[in-house]
């Protein structure tokens, strides 16, 4: 692959399109694209973290892994995000799972290589410290979420958020990947995903949910789908998505 070409691929990462050509051009040489499969766990608790990600199109979950072996979500990266080293600042232990959701391609970047560049370039250290303000502003949002608001609400916040990510209506979700992120039943992801189709607002395929009606999902979400992206959009110009705009 031609340097022009990888360069294109790297920025299809929001984070790492919104640098300025000069801050981009010292970390280019340390960015290799790596494939993210579904599924595929990138890193487990504990586990030492070693880069950086920077999504293109690729949906990551962190999850916290729970006695009984169930899970719960934590926080969710797209093309918007990196993951890695927030996790990375001290211990370099993963404090979760790091799981592909949506498979894709991810900019990879070793964590020694993108603490020399912050230390070198400003731009590139005020870029991961706005981050890290947004990141945790959606993992104390997830939180509430979860404690407080219903299996439907948070179903739409979802489906919604993961079109942001991928900037289409057509969504690679299926009734299993909606019940880990949400931690439920299967059967109560098709009860309540069959209910949106009825009143017109998803479509169900085979291994894939389409957006009919994007204002009445909107409606039908709670809050915190509105809240987490202010707060992107407020840190970061430009990063997040198309929805809603």
């Amino acid at each position: 692959m031609q340097h022009g070409s990888k360069a294109i691929i790297h920025r299809k990462n929001r984070l790492l399109a919104a640098l300025e050509p000069e801050d981009f051009r010292v970390l280019e040489p340390y960015l290799e694209i790596v494939d993210l499969p579904k599924g595929k766990i990138i890193y487990e608790i504990g586990e030492t973290i070693r880069h950086a990600y920077f999504p293109h199109n690729a949906i990551v979950s962190l999850t916290t892994i729970l006695k009984d072996g169930g899970s719960v979500e934590m926080a969710v990266f797209g093309r918007e995000a990196m993951f890695g080293l927030v996790s990375a600042l001290v211990t370099r232990q993963s404090y979760g799972r790091y799981v592909i959701r949506v498979p894709g391609t991810a900019s990879r970047i070793s964590i020694e290589k993108l603490n020399e560049a912050g230390l070198e370039r400003p731009n590139i250290r005020q870029l991961v410290l706005s981050f890290t303000e947004a990141l945790l502003s959606q993992t104390l949002q997830t939180v509430a979420c979860n404690a407080v608001h219903s299996v439907e609400a948070r179903c739409c916040r979802w489906i919604l958020s993961t079109s942001d990510r991928v900037d289409q209506d057509a969504l690679p979700l299926t009734h299993e990947t909606l019940a880990e992120m949400l931690g439920v039943q299967r059967s109560t992801v098709s009860s309540v995903t069959r209910a949106l189709q009825i009143a017109g607002l998803i479509h169900q395929g085979r291994g894939a949910i389409t957006i009919t009606d994007r204002a009445g999902l909107e409606e039908m979400s709670c809050e915190c789908y509105r809240k987490i992206r202010k707060s992107f959009e407020r840190l970061l110009p430009a990063t997040y998505g198309r929805g809603g705009n």
